[in-house]
């Protein structure tokens, strides 16, 4: 399944953030990450695509469909989203949290394979010690990976997370995209995140999108992207792509003179 982004403009009331934004031919398996500085149009993009934003132009296909003209409930079946902040009733449990993100897209009489699909995910995720325990009872980095299972256990075909790394230690920076990658591995998804940290989208991402103030600037394999001059411009510093002795890209980042 392969997710096309064509020439699409959106925003708020008259205010267009995104302009001729084109992504085209993301590959099911494909960890797409999505950089920029703030107030870039990455949460826009990622709102339009979940049905949150109207586009005002252009077209987004996964397959054959156009899924601007889906079903609000259909869409949500094959493309999640994972925002910012995202919130929970509290006084669920973590299994609980993550049915009941499983049953809003499939109906709310709860079969086994629902209960099945659950432990799979905090299985998945390493999440299953957390199941019976309090959602109000858990550690940032605990809660944000709860998000991330409540994002995935519907087996979307389409995974966007913005920032889904944010405010975290490395660690479960680490954990949650380890995570993710082995979850799209595993179903073959097709995953947009929007990150912040440059290297960290280097050494999970297949493909880079540059997008600054609404506009795409530059698309493709990280190696090529990063070593680009726009994305010193773009974040105001000067940077040197080098290589680890693992063979791993390092962004080397300093502000400029």
């Amino acid at each position: 399944m392969t997710l096309s982004i064509s020439n699409l403009k959106a925003g708020y009331g008259r205010t267009e953030i995104l302009h001729d934004v084109s992504v085209p031919d993301i590959e099911s398996g494909s960890f797409v990450g999505l950089i920029g500085p703030n107030a870039s149009g990455k949460s826009t993009l990622f709102k339009t695509l979940a049905g949150l934003v109207a586009p005002t132009a252009g077209q987004i296909t996964l397959g054959a469909d156009d899924i601007t003209h889906l079903q609000r409930k259909d869409r949500a079946r094959r493309v999640a989203y994972m925002p910012q902040a995202f919130g929970c009733n509290a006084l669920l449990t973590v299994f609980e949290s993550v049915l009941l993100a499983l049953k809003q897209t499939t109906g709310w009489r709860v079969e086994v394979d629902n209960l099945d699909r659950v432990s799979d995910t905090l299985s998945a995720l390493n999440l299953s010690h957390l199941a019976g325990r309090g959602v109000s009872d858990l550690s940032g980095g605990q809660a944000q990976m709860v998000a991330v299972a409540q994002t995935i256990v519907r087996a979307p075909e389409v995974i966007l997370l913005d920032e889904p790394t944010s405010a975290l230690d490395l660690h479960h920076q680490l954990s949650i995209l380890t995570s993710i990658r082995n979850e799209m591995d595993r179903k073959k998804p097709v995953v947009m995140a929007a990150l912040h940290d440059l290297n960290l989208a280097a050494k999970f991402c297949d493909r880079l999108v540059l997008l600054r103030d609404g506009v795409i600037l530059a698309d493709g394999p990280p190696a090529h992207i990063l070593s680009l001059s726009e994305i010193g411009k773009t974040y105001r510093v000067e940077t040197d792509l080098e290589h680890t002795k693992r063979g791993e890209l390092y962004v080397d980042a300093r502000l400029s003179a």
